[in-house]
Order: C-alpha cells, then structure tokens, then sequence
C-alpha cells in the first residue's frame, strides 16, 4: 500500500534551518512496530503520524527508538503540512495526543501551540550526565528533562558531551536541555539525548514547556523570544500563561514523496 510522506523543517522560515520532520498521514493506525520502522528509515529526529477523528486529528510522535509523550517540532510540521499541503481549511486545530488535547492557532505563516507548562524543580545531575559535560552549570533543574542553566550564551555554545559517559544513562522519555540568557533574545538552549541515535536535538518545542515558565519567572516578563543554538538554529516566539505556554514559530516544506508497505 502507497502512503505519503513530507519533510518540513520546523522553527524556521528557511530550508536547512530548524528542525526537520517527518508527516504521515494515515487513514487507519499502523502496528506500533511498523510506525518504529517507518520512523528509523526517515532517519530524522522525530516522525508524526496522524489520523483525522472529525473534529479532532489523533497525532502520535515517535523518534527511531521509542514513542515520544510531546514533541513540538513535529507537532509544528503536522500544522505546516495540513494548512500548506492538505488545504486543510479551519485555522485552529486540535490534536488529541498523549500529553492531552493540544490547539493550534494559525495566524497566516505563524503556527500557535499551546501546550502544558513544566516548570522544573531543584534537582541533583546524576554523576554520568555530570562527567559528561565539559563546563558544568550553575544550577540543575528537573520536570521531564534535565534543565541545566548556565551563565551565558557563550557557554551555552561551548557545550561540549563526552558521549561515552552520556549514554550511560537511559531518561526515556526525556532529556537535557542547556540554556542561558541570549545576548540577542531573551533565552537559548541547546538540547541533548543520551542513547538517543541523534543525540543533539536542532530544535525541540517540548523543552521549552519548562524553559518558558523558568525564564518568564527569571526575567519577570510573560512573552519572551527564544533562540535553539545548534547549528541549525530555531526560532521560537514564547508566551507564559500560568498553567499553559503558547510555543510559535514558522515551518518551510522540504519534500513531498510517497512510500510503499507491501
């Protein structure tokens, strides 16, 4: 059977930038282990499947090694893809996901997610994940990833992971996300995957559910603009609403093909 397929880059309004990812849209669910194998031929960080329920879409996300509980890069991609490709006409969609029913505002070539807020705790790194990094933060908080705070934007870049200590830990389904003060927005990050088969994340939405409370408390201010400084760099427009964050940011299509399961 012949299904579609698109690749669209997340975060950015170039091709090249941001996050890419991959969009299947299916009529009925596949095996759980076909999804796996699909995604690990992609060979990108993270594959959306998706099935329309009427007035809901149920969106799953899976990386090459597991199912992911949130991802917003993806998420970004499946609204990129429905809005551009699919001439899907309503502006706001709701998926029903893992993580709850997630809205999607399109406001022309600007796509509004709104997703729950983790605001990490205080937290002790475990001593592998410690080793591992070559400039240690100034301070580690949790929620579902490691958040690791460090003085500046320099440092952040700097980051480099020693990654035979690194995959001597499993976080499933989370990981470690770098941050600091931006020297020209109001944050950055960088986030990494032990074991994972991409283990530096080019842009990763799901993180700033913890990023945008911390600095929107750190910086006294509710909307904030946030830049992933790999080297593919993500752009993020953020906005603190208490128990809720509003993620947007722009998508550009890649490719458009099809693929066969006999």
């Amino acid at each position: 059977m012949k299904y579609d397929i698109y690749q669209i880059d997340a975060f950015t309004n170039k091709t090249f930038g941001g996050n890419p990812a991959c969009v299947v849209p299916l009529d009925n669910w596949l095996p759980d282990d076909i999804l796996l194998k699909i995604t690990k031929e992609n060979a990108v960080a993270e594959t959306a499947f998706f099935v329309s329920k009427g007035d809901k879409i149920h969106l799953r996300w899976f990386t090459p090694e597991i199912e992911m509980d949130l991802c917003g890069h993806a998420t970004l991609a499946t609204v990129h893809c429905l809005k551009t490709i699919l001439n899907y006409k309503s502006d706001t969609i709701v998926f029903e996901t893992l993580s709850g029913d997630l809205t999607v505002l399109c406001d022309k070539d600007l796509y509004k997610m709104d997703f729950p807020s983790r605001m990490p705790s205080p937290d002790i790194l475990p001593k592998n994940i410690q080793d591992s990094l070559n400039i240690k933060p100034e301070k580690v908080l949790k929620s579902r990833d490691y958040v690791l705070v460090y003085d500046n934007e320099t440092d952040v870049k700097n980051i480099k992971i020693d990654r035979q200590l690194f995959d001597q830990i499993n976080l499933d389904p989370g990981g470690v996300v770098v941050t600091a003060k931006g020297d020209n927005c109001d944050f950055v990050s960088r986030f990494f995957t032990p074991q994972a088969s991409i283990l530096e994340d080019p842009v990763t939405g799901s993180s700033h559910c913890s990023l945008i409370p911390y600095w929107a408390e750190r910086l006294n201010k509710k909307e904030l603009s946030a830049r992933q400084i790999s080297e593919r760099i993500g752009t993020l427009f953020c906005e603190d609403k208490d128990d809720r964050v509003i993620i947007s940011g722009q998508a550009k299509t890649y490719s458009i093909g099809n693929f066969w399961i006999e």
